[in-house]
């Protein structure tokens, strides 16, 4: 694959979940890949938009793959296996972290807290599967025990802000500046929706994200994507630990070299009707369709405040001033940097 392929969204290795039950409410729109099983939005983007943006509602995330690690040793293992300083987690502190190949590109991006004897994590859907083998394979004798839960327990979002009373059953609440997760029995989602109303589609959710410079696994990765070219160096990498699998590339691009991507933010020219596809070609302006492809958008979204707003993977060297052209529309876009060149 080129430098300037599109990640694949819809790869996973496991059966999704049933579809939510929320699906049922009034207005829902079923999400397409690789959001299937869950709401798009209810009838109202922008106003679903402004809702989390006010710090009100949920977002209904249950279709995400959930894993938990729990026994003596899960800190020290994991600590082994994951590119984050975890050995000495706090109870109740979230955090993120990667797994990455032998050559350091991403594998997994995990979205994790530690309740004081259980990890719970939750990761894209239908990776769960392919995290727990990973897992399972790398046991050996450490005292753990590793558990698929997604078909039991199902993942919500809270937004930053948000006062709205976490159940007494909840399993694990995961804080972070963007909101809380909670790690929700799944059986409990409707009652948790009728008293936490208004239900906010995963389409609200994305663009948000998109606002916030944040990649997402799928989106913003393929699989030659490296922690650097994302911003997830610090974040999700801890850059004075070593012993996990790709950590020599970790280290090497860090202090001799620079990623040969990096992700940036677009403003895109508001007159278009299509929004640019996951995939779709960045050119220079100044090369019009005809150019060379110098990177791809990851992420677009319709901003209830910014407009048309995307994220696009783009080759290091473009300087961060071009003018740009997206998809076959050839639709204007100004950029912002996130990861410098």
């Amino acid at each position: 694959m080129s430098s300037s392929s599109p990640p694949n969204p819809s790869s996973g290795s496991a059966p999704a979940p049933a579809p939510s039950p929320l699906l049922t409410l009034p207005g829902a729109v079923a999400a397409e890949a690789p959001d299937e099983g869950v709401a798009a939005h209810y009838g109202d983007l922008f106003k679903e938009q402004r809702a989390l943006a006010d710090g009100t509602g949920f977002v209904d995330l249950s279709h995400r793959g959930v894993v938990t690690v729990s026994g003596q040793d899960r800190l020290t293992w994991l600590h082994l296996l994951l590119t984050q300083h975890v050995e000495r987690l706090p109870a109740q502190q979230a955090t993120d972290a990667l797994i990455l190949s032998a050559n350091g590109h991403i594998e997994q991006e995990l979205q994790l807290v530690d309740d004081g004897e259980t990890v719970w994590m939750h990761t894209e859907p239908g990776k769960q599967g392919e995290l727990l083998g990973y897992l399972e394979s790398m046991r050996f004798f450490y005292r753990v025990e590793i558990a698929d839960r997604t078909s039991e327990v199902a993942v919500v979002h809270l937004p930053a802000g948000s006062i709205a009373e976490v159940p007494a059953h909840v399993h694990a609440v995961r804080e972070t500046a963007h909101g809380r997760d909670l790690f929700l029995p799944r059986a409990e989602l409707a009652a948790f929706a009728a008293s936490h109303a208004p239900a906010v589609g995963v389409l609200a959710h994305e663009a948000l994200r998109v606002e916030e410079r944040r990649p997402r696994l799928g989106m913003e990765t393929d699989h030659r994507t490296i922690p650097h070219e994302v911003g997830w160096i610090g974040s999700a990498v801890h850059l004075e630990k070593g012993c996990y699998r790709g950590q020599e590339t970790v280290a090497r691009v860090h202090n001799l070299g620079k990623p040969p991507r990096r992700l940036v933010f677009l403003h895109l020219d508001g007159s278009e009707v299509r929004l640019p596809a996951h995939g779709d070609a960045v050119r220079l302006a100044a090369t019009g369709l005809e150019g060379r492809q110098i990177g791809f958008v990851t992420t677009s979204a319709r901003h209830h405040e910014l407009g048309p707003i995307a994220l696009a993977l783009v080759k290091r060297n473009v300087a961060p001033d071009a003018e740009l052209i997206v998809g076959p529309d050839a639709t204007a876009a100004a950029q912002e940097v996130v990861v410098a060149p």
